[in-house]
């Protein structure tokens, strides 16, 4: 690839972001309010507009390039951006590139809980910055046509919405007794590519979404056609998934109370809540989830797609059911009028994973430092614990911080076997500030670092999203920064001021930075001695790194 820089991309630190993100934030707004009024002539200008946008390509080479999880894996072209150089000759040779036919996708796999491996598919970094595009002008429109009900990889939208619908759903006094507890098999590789276009309609980026789907992948230097499927892995496939799901509420018969706005449904009917693949349908009887699980099987026919029979099944609601790592069941009561009542709690074998996993980090780091150790249980603890934390966990964080406190006894006894139990209590734990009811906490006397609480985390009612809002829908930005400041709470107690200061969004990008990206603190003045909430910032580590940079 032998491209020159471009002349509109001087430095790469030079990009004022927060002026890109605003300008593609209004045109998806626009495009969601045209196609809410039905106006489709100024929804595909708007798109072909989006298409176009120097703005979205320089967010989808960031996204690309620095944000995503998989930036530093290459595709069949070998070829990764991770210095800032190399991000703007890609820049240029996107702005000149005329046309471009698809490379197909690496395949690699990686394990499943159950022992399997999952294919993935790995576009080239041009294909992963073209679906970047292309996805900014496809999401908005769809995104005021999409069921509310679908909670899966849509922005705004996340599992803790997912399973507090079920919670409304299922809830003391609910008649749906009966779930279709349903995965689709094999969805993302099963996906009729004919009946997923004829979805999408005349979206003016289709021919290449189109060239993806049919781009094939390579496999130990193999070349494989695909005549279905979308491959798991590319930026734009869940997206795809989601399009080729829509329409399974009404497929299903799920009717709503007249002039609700979507929001209640009718006592007669099903209730589903779908997140991606996964997704359950509540039901009256037995005979109706039966029912349900024929329309289902109907709908997704026509969509070259199946039920997986190991994996979908009919359950009475008092014997409880798996989703999305929780476990949902209803117990009897003498204290409630139905006789019973819903408790969410995480399910056995998220509790058991995160246990193989807290062992498996101490057994790693016998002999080395203490401070290594905690460096890697902290944010594998306190990302389990934040998980579950809108749940009914109270005694399940509680047996985690008991199994922490046995494994770190026995870390130390393996560390010191020569010495008394009562020095390698004094060495190792000790009373810390931040946790004043306990004088068991497990830290680096030297540094002061400390290993994180589980009992400390405050279990809280997770507030669902609106029934049907988006984020592009611009007449809830009122709606979407309150909801967003909300969020302070998965942050430490120290860092929420400072989060409160900012108005909760990154100064250098004007985002949320309650978003996926990694957020690192900031001394405004670069002295790190000088700790003063006015000199401190929360940034995104792009941003950080941009700041430091310029």
């Amino acid at each position: 690839m032998v491209t020159t820089v471009s002349s509109r991309v001087i430095d790469w630190h030079s990009i004022k972001w927060g002026k890109t993100y605003r300008m593609v934030r209004n045109l998806r707004k626009r495009i969601f309010k045209a196609k809410s009024k039905g106006n489709w002539k100024l929804v595909r200008n708007l798109q072909k507009l989006m298409l176009r946008s120097y703005s979205n390509l320089l967010i989808a080479v960031r996204q690309v390039c620095q944000i995503n999880k998989g930036k530093e894996t290459p595709g069949v072209d070998r070829y990764i951006a991770l210095t800032p150089g190399e991000r703007v000759k890609l820049i240029e040779y996107l702005t000149t590139l005329k046309t471009w036919k698809p490379l197909p996708a690496r395949r690699v796999y990686i394990p499943k809980s159950n022992g399997k491996k999952r294919p993935l598919g790995i576009p080239s970094i041009i294909d992963r910055c073209q679906q970047a595009i292309v996805k900014n002008a496809l999401e908005p429109c769809w995104e005021a046509t999409f069921e509310p009900i679908s909670y899966g990889f849509r922005p705004g939208r996340s599992c803790f919405d997912a399973i507090e619908r079920v919670y409304l759903t299922t809830k003391s006094g609910s008649r749906r007794l009966w779930v279709l507890d349903a995965d689709i098999k094999g969805c993302f590789d099963n996906i009729s590519h004919d009946s997923l276009i004829k979805i999408i309609g005349n979206f003016p980026g289709r021919e290449i979404i189109n060239q993806w789907l049919k781009a094939g992948y390579m496999e130990k230097g193999v070349f494989y056609d695909t005549t279905k499927g979308t491959p798991q892995g590319g930026i734009i496939s869940p997206l795809l998934a989601n399009i080729a799901l829509h329409g399974m509420e009404a497929a299903i018969g799920v009717t709503y109370k007249s002039g609700s706005s979507h929001t209640f449904v009718r006592e007669s009917s099903p209730v589903l809540v779908r997140y991606a693949d996964d997704f359950l349908v509540f039901c009256h009887s037995k005979e109706n989830a039966i029912e349900a699980q024929n329309k289902v099987n109907n709908f997704l026919g026509q969509r070259g797609l199946e039920l997986s029979p190991e994996k979908t099944r009919i359950v009475h609601l008092k014997e409880g059911f798996d989703f999305l790592g929780f476990n949902i069941r209803a117990y009897k009561v003498i204290d409630r009028k139905s006789g019973y009542k819903t408790l969410i709690t995480p399910s056995k074998e998220a509790v058991l994973s995160i246990r193989k996993r807290i062992r498996q980090v101490f057994l790693e780091h016998a002999g080395k430092p203490i401070g290594k150790l905690i460096a890697k249980l902290n944010p594998l603890v306190r990302g389990w614990c934040n998980y579950y934390r809108y749940s009914v966990s109270s005694s399940v964080l509680q047996d985690i911080e008991h199994y922490l406190i046995l494994r770190a006894i026995r870390w130390t006894k393996r560390n010191h076997p020569n010495k008394s139990k009562k020095w390698r209590i004094n060495q190792y734990f000790g009373f810390h500030p931040h946790y004043p009811n306990t004088r068991w906490t497990f830290m680096d006397k030297k540094t002061g670092t400390y290993l994180f609480h589980p009992e400390s985390i405050k279990i809280e009612r997770w507030v669902k999203v609106l029934h049907d809002a988006s984020p592009d829908d611009p007449e809830l930005k009122e709606y979407w920064e309150k909801r967003n400041s909300k969020q302070k709470t998965t942050l430490k107690k120290s860092l929420q001021k400072i989060a409160e200061n900012q108005k909760h969004l990154c100064p250098v990008c004007n985002q949320s930075i309650y978003s996926d990206e990694p957020v690192d603190l900031h001394h405004k003045d670069g002295n790190h001695q000088n700790n003063t909430y006015k000199n401190l910032v929360l940034l995104h580590t792009v941003c950080h790194s941009q700041a430091h940079n310029r």
